[in-house]
């Protein structure tokens, strides 16, 4: 059975779909781009800044779900200069302290609001 995941502590999607759609065990995260829940803005600053709230409101997704960062299979992660990459995998890295999941990082021509980050995931119990 399907189930909606939302949570007032991660950012509201900017489009029609939801923060994260849960099936059996599966847990489907929406690309987090870097708003601030608080304010509804996007943050300013450098990418690891960007990165650490994209993050955050993943971490707060899934902790809505029940689960954690040590329940994420796959991320995929979208950026718009692949010479970031080394500052956002820094970031990125230390929300998987051990045992990292799969994942992919592309660059994109642009991303919503122009940001310089997407990150999605999927996790399961």
């Amino acid at each position: 059975m399907k189930e909606i995941i939302k949570t007032e502590k991660a950012a509201q999607p900017v489009g029609p779909y939801n923060q994260a759609v849960k099936f059996n065990n599966m847990l489907f995260v929406s690309g987090q781009i870097p708003l601030d829940p608080a304010t509804g803005e996007l943050v300013k600053g450098d990418v690891q800044q960007q990165t650490r709230m994209v993050m955050d409101n993943m971490k707060a997704i899934l902790e809505a779900a029940g689960m954690d960062f040590s329940h994420v299979l796959k991320c995929s992660i979208f950026i718009s200069d692949m010479n970031d990459f080394p500052k956002i995998n820094e970031v990125y890295a230390s929300y998987f302290p051990a045992d990292p999941p799969a994942r992919e990082t592309v660059q994109v021509g642009a991303l919503p609001k122009f940001v310089d980050v997407e990150i999605s995931c999927i996790a399961a119990l």
